[in-house]
């Protein structure tokens, strides 16, 4: 049996881990935190989780508890995490939530989050935690950065192209987000009444998820222009993005057909949908699968369509892929794969 503990359990990701491991087989839960609610009963806080999880919330004091555990998950807001990982991982093994370990370019990371990094020398130990691409050294890893949500939805259907070489003069992605993406804290943007019947792009050319995805996909391949513009929609969670790449060489549609079937035929939360058929969120939502299908729309033009649930395969239902793989287990245990429909 895992023993496992949830540091920031009453964000939405922890929230979202604590729906997921409450049904793994594998997993007992030592302790979860929250520093706005030590000494709060869970199901106090969540009565969702009346007579299903008991446990007290504790204060982030974690120093012995983290001996108790074979692993922890952060699910705290960016900026955070690099002041608990160094002594964590000096007792256990950890899954990080948040952005602090993604960006391998220290500068790129401290531009972009107007932050100075306080944990550099780790920043290189971090495994980038994506099991469909990652996978081998994601089994030996001490660190995990668990991805973005966004990154997860563009960097899985375009990494085999890359890496069978095909090259794209121009890469376009818009995507569309549900407000959990933006976490639990209040601001004016993500109010009910700014949100509610309202459609809008935001931070275009300065989502701090640009860079993650141009450095993930910049390993395999050079991408001479990348344009990522994030929209915000109507709902409560869900990613849908919509990829439109110039090829530089003319590549037969038939040809990136058999690529994602060569890479992804085995993945048990990689959905390959069939031509002419399109991904919608509500076929994905509660579940940890990303459903991806594409067209070619004309020499050198395709465009790429893929979906997930940002809570789950977009944060904590991927960290628990990424568990199941550090620990042996299959991939598949513990992990929705129902669906919140209607």
């Amino acid at each position: 049996m895992i023993r496992a503990g949830i540091i920031g359990a009453t964000g939405y990701t922890g929230l979202e881990l604590l729906r997921i491991l409450e049904n793994h087989p594998g997993v007992r839960l030592e302790w979860v935190t929250s520093e706005s609610y030590a000494g709060v009963e869970l199901e106090e806080y969540c009565p969702a989780l009346r007579r299903r999880i008991h446990c007290t919330l504790r204060k982030q004091e974690l120093a012995e508890w983290a001996r108790e555990v074979d692993v922890v998950f952060l699910a705290l807001p960016h900026g955070l995490a690099m002041d608990y990982v160094p002594f964590l991982l000096e007792a256990t093994r950890v899954i990080d939530l948040g952005a602090d370990f993604r960006i391998q370019n220290i500068d790129i990371y401290e531009k972009h989050y107007h932050l100075e990094h306080r944990a550099k020398s780790l920043v290189n130990e971090a495994v980038y935690g994506i099991p469909e691409i990652y996978r081998s050294t994601i089994r030996t890893a001490m660190l995990i950065a668990n991805p973005g949500c966004y990154p997860t939805s563009v960097i899985i259907p375009l990494y085999p192209f890359l890496r069978e070489g095909i090259r794209f003069r121009s890469v376009v992605i818009d995507s569309k987000s549900g407000v959990s993406g933006a976490g639990k804290k209040a601001t004016e943007d993500v109010h009910f009444c700014e949100v509610d019947e309202n459609f809008k792009a935001y931070k275009v050319g300065e989502h701090r998820h640009q860079p993650e995805i141009e450095e993930k996909l910049g390993q395999w391949g050079e991408i001479e222009s990348l344009t990522f513009v994030p929209h915000l929609l109507p709902l409560k969670r869900g990613i849908l993005s919509t990829i439109y790449l110039d090829l530089i060489d003319d590549v037969g549609e038939e040809t990136l057909w058999i690529t994602w079937q060569k890479y992804f035929a085995e993945e048990p939360w990689v959905r390959i949908l069939p031509r002419g058929k399109f991904p919608e969120l509500k076929w994905v939502l509660g579940s940890n699968f990303i459903d991806m299908s594409l067209k070619k729309l004309g020499k050198g033009k395709v465009v790429v369509i893929s979906a997930i649930d940002n809570l789950t395969k977009g944060a904590s239902g991927q960290a628990v892929q990424n568990m199941n793989v550090m620990f042996g287990l299959n991939e598949k245990t513990g992990l929705p794969v129902t669906v919140l429909y209607p």
